[in-house]
C-alpha cells in the first residue's frame, strides 16, 4: 500500500512522501561422459528420503491453503517479484529508475498537483551516479517521467524518442504534458555522495510555472527492480517490496497472508518435510493466496516464453556490435553457429532449419544422434541473453537484468537435452524452486550488486539455478539445499567492477560461467550421500557480511577492478 503524507513547508511549497512497495530416465548430462547424471539419479535413490521431482501431486490438483498467522517480517515475496519482465541493461540501474519515475508521475497526478508541474529536476546518487550513464539510467527516467513501464515499453522506440527529447528539449510526462527539460542540466549525477538509506539512491523534484517547489520524493532501486521509498526501510533488512501496483493492492488486502511463510532455508525444508510437499508445491501454495490457478500458470509460461526468447534473440541476431564506448562485438552468433557444426557435422548444407529447430526441445531419436557439450550450451545461451540484456532488449530478471542469463540458460539446456517431457509442469518446478531460494537472498541479504558485489547477482542467480536443477533431476530437499549453498560458496567475494559502467565487461561472460557453476554444485550435491558442513542459511550470512565488508570501489562503482585496469582505448 503505498501512503501519502504531505507535509507543509511554506504556504507555497509541498513535499510528498512516497512510500511505493514497489519484486526415469536420463539423457547423458555430458554426452563425453564427464557428468552422468543417468547414474547419478539411480545412485541417489538408494538412499533418499524425500524425492522432490517424482512426486505425483500435480499443481492443478493443488487448492489454496488455509492462510495462518504470519510476522510481517517473515512475509513471502512472490515469484512474479522476482522474475518479471523488463529491459536492459541494469534492473537497479534501469528497470528501477524507470518505475520510480512513473510512480513520482502518479502521485503527481493522484495528489492533483499534475498540471502545475513546468519543470523536474532528478538527482541521482551512488552507484547510480557513477554508473548511471553505462547502465542507461537517465533514458530509462526520462521514459518513465513520459508515462513507460519496463514491461510494456516498445525498446525499438527508445532510442528515437530520447533523440527527440535532446533535440526539441521537450519532455512530454506521462505522454501528455509538455515541458522544458534540458537533460544535461536537469539530471545532476552526485559523483561523491550518497543517500543513507542505500547506495542506489534518486530524488525527484517537480516546479511549478513561479519556480517553486511544488513536490519532492527520494526512491532507492534495491536490485532486481524493488524500488522503495524514503521513509520505507524494514528493520532487520527484510526487503519485501512489491514492484506492481496492483500486486501491491492485492498483497496488503491479504497482510500477513502467506500459506507457508519462511524467513530461512531451514524453515523452508521444515514446512516441506512437515507439509509433505516439494518446495515447488509449497511456492505455488503460496501463490495461490493472491492470484488464481490460471492466473500463475499464464503469468509461469509468460516468463519463461520471455527467457526463451531473449535466448532466441541473442543467438540470430544480425547486429554485430553492443551498443556503448567499449565496442563490444556480439558473440552468441558465432557461438551458436560453431555449437551447431559440432552438433551436426553431417549437415553442413542445411543449417538455417536447424538453427530454428535446435531453439526447440530436440526429439529423443535426435538427441541419441548427436554429440553435445553441455558447457558449450551453457554458455551460448547465457551469453546470448546477456547480450540482449546488454542491448537493452527484452530480458526477464532472474533476479537481476546483470545476472538474467544464468537461469534461462539452464532451464533451456534442461528442457532441450534431459527433460523427456519438456512440460508446463517441469518449468513451474524450475522457476518455483529457484525462486524460493531467490527469496531467502532478498530477505536476509541483497540482490543488489550496489551493496553485494556480483556475489548478489551473479552469486544469487548461480545458488537459485543450482538448486532448480537439482530439483528437476529428482534431488532430495537436502540436496537441493547442498547444491544452492555450494552455487554460493564458490561466488563469495565476487565484484561488480564493469567497464566504463556497462553491463558487458565481465557481466556477459559472468554469466556463462555462473550457468556452469550452477550445473557443477547440483551435480556434487547430486552425487553427496554426506550431510554438508555448511547451512545455504550460513552462506547468506556470510554473503551478507562479505558485502558489508567489500570496500566500495568493489560494489558497481566502476571505481576498481577491471574498471581501473583496463584501458577503454
Amino acid at each position: 500500500m503505498r501512503i501519502l503524507q504531505f507535509l507543509n513547508i511554506t504556504h507555497n511549497t509541498l513535499r510528498i512522501g512516497l512510500v511505493s512497495h514497489i519484486g526415469q530416465r536420463r539423457h547423458q548430462f555430458f554426452t563425453r561422459k564427464i557428468f552422468n547424471f543417468e547414474q547419478t539419479v539411480r545412485e541417489a535413490t538408494n538412499f533418499r528420503t524425500y524425492n522432490s521431482y517424482s512426486s505425483k501431486v500435480e499443481f492443478n490438483s493443488l487448492s489454496a491453503s488455509k492462510v495462518s498467522n504470519t510476522n510481517e517480517n517473515d512475509a513471502v515475496i512472490s515469484t512474479f517479484d522476482l522474475f518479471s519482465i523488463g529491459i536492459g541493461p541494469s534492473s537497479s540501474h534501469t528497470v528501477g529508475p524507470m518505475r520510480a519515475a512513473k510512480k513520482f508521475i502518479e502521485e503527481l497526478k493522484q495528489n492533483n498537483v499534475f498540471h502545475k508541474i513546468t519543470r523536474i529536476r532528478i538527482d541521482l546518487y551512488g552507484s547510480l551516479a557513477l554508473t548511471g550513464k553505462g547502465h542507461g539510467t537517465p533514458n530509462a527516467i526520462l521514459m518513465g517521467l513520459e508515462g513507460e513501464t519496463p514491461d510494456e515499453i516498445d525498446t525499438a522506440k527508445i532510442v528515437p524518442r530520447i533523440a527527440q527529447i535532446y533535440e526539441t528539449d521537450i519532455l512530454k510526462l506521462d505522454g501528455m504534458n509538455p515541458i522544458k527539460f534540458i537533460p544535461e542540466k536537469h539530471i545532476i549525477f552526485h559523483y561523491h555522495e550518497s543517500l543513507p538509506i542505500h547506495p542506489n539512491g534518486m530524488r525527484f523534484i517537480a516546479f511549478d510555472e513561479q519556480g517553486d517547489c511544488v513536490a519532492s520524493s527520494e526512491f532507492f532501486s534495491t536490485g532486481g527492480g524493488f524500488i522503495i521509498g524514503e521513509t520505507e526501510i524494514h528493520e532487520n533488512r527484510k526487503n519485501i517490496f512489491r514492484k506492481n501496483n496492483n500486486d501491491l493492492i492485492k498483497q496488503k488486502q491479504n497482510a500477513m497472508s502467506s500459506a507457508f511463510p519462511f524467513s530461512t532455508a531451514g524453515e523452508l525444508l521444515q514446512i516441506c518435510k512437515r507439509e509433505n510437499m516439494t518446495i515447488a508445491q509449497m511456492v505455488y501454495q503460496n501463490e495461490l493466496q493472491w492470484r488464481s490457478k490460471g492466473e500463475i500458470k499464464k503469468k509461469v509460461m509468460e516468463i519463461w516464453n520471455i527467457m526463451d526468447q531473449s535466448i532466441r534473440n541473442g543467438c540470430l541476431s544480425t547486429v554485430e556490435y553492443l551498443p556503448g564506448s567499449l565496442k563490444v562485438r556480439r558473440r552468441a552468433p558465432g557461438l551458436y553457429n560453431k555449437l551447431l557444426k559440432d552438433m551436426y557435422p553431417q549437415n553442413s548444407s542445411n543449417y538455417t532449419a536447424i538453427k530454428n529447430s535446435l531453439l526447440q526441445p530436440l526429439a529423443a531419436a535426435t538427441r541419441k544422434s548427436i554429440t553435445v557439450n553441455v558447457l558449450d550450451v551453457i554458455s551460448v545461451y547465457a551469453i546470448a541473453v546477456n547480450e540482449e540484456n546488454a542491448a537493452g532488449g527484452k530480458v526477464v530478471t532472474a533476479p537481476t537484468n546483470g545476472a538474467s542469463g544464468v537461469i534461462p540458460a539452464v532451464l533451456k539446456y534442461y528442457l532441450e537435452f534431459i527433460s523427456e517431457q519438456s512440460s508446463e509442469k517441469e518449468i513451474m518446478d524450475f522457476l518455483f524452486t529457484s525462486a524460493a531460494i531467490g527469496m531467502l537472498y532478498k530477505k536476509r541479504a541483497s540482490i543488489s550488486a550496489a551493496e553485494m558485489g556480483c556475489q548478489g547477482e551473479i552469486g544469487v542467480a548461480c545458488s537459485m539455478a543450482a538448486a532448480a536443477f537439482a530439483a528437476v533431476m529428482g534431488g532430495t530437499l537436502e540436496q537441493i539445499e547442498d547444491a544452492a549453498e555450494i552455487g554460493m560458496e564458490h561466488n563469495l567475494g565476487l565484484t561488480c567492477d564493469p567497464i566504463d559502467g556497462l553491463v558487458q565487461i565481465p557481466c556477459i561472460e559472468r554469466n556463462a560461467l555462473g550457468g556452469i557453476k550452477a550445473l557443477g554444485a547440483a551435480q556434487l550435491a547430486l552425487r553427496s550421500r554426506s550431510v554438508a558442513k555448511v547451512t545455504l542459511d550460513q552462506v547468506i550470512e556470510t554473503m551478507r557480511q562479505t558485502g558489508i565488508d567489500m570496500q566500495t570501489k568493489y560494489k558497481e562503482t566502476s571505481q576498481g577492478g577491471l574498471a581501473v585496469n583496463v584501458p577503454l582505448c
